[in-house]
């Protein structure tokens, strides 16, 4: 995951790409499947996916550890 200003407002992103990793996220919790997202934005492979899991989970970690 990548956060660079001037990239989708600073916000972290899939490899740079202009895939904010929030946008992952709402598509795994709006309900679709790794192959659905995957269908629909070939840009992204299934270690994106994951990736954007354990990414936020480590941040979910760190706002608890603070």
């Amino acid at each position: 995951m990548i956060s660079t200003d001037g990239l989708m407002g600073g916000k972290p992103t899939i490899r740079g790409l202009r895939f904010p990793v929030s946008d992952v996220l709402e598509l795994l919790a709006s309900g679709m499947s790794e192959e659905q997202i995957l269908e629909e934005h070939p840009i992204l492979d299934k270690e994106d996916i994951r990736s954007a899991l354990l990414y936020s989970a480590q941040k979910v970690n760190e706002d608890f550890s603070s």
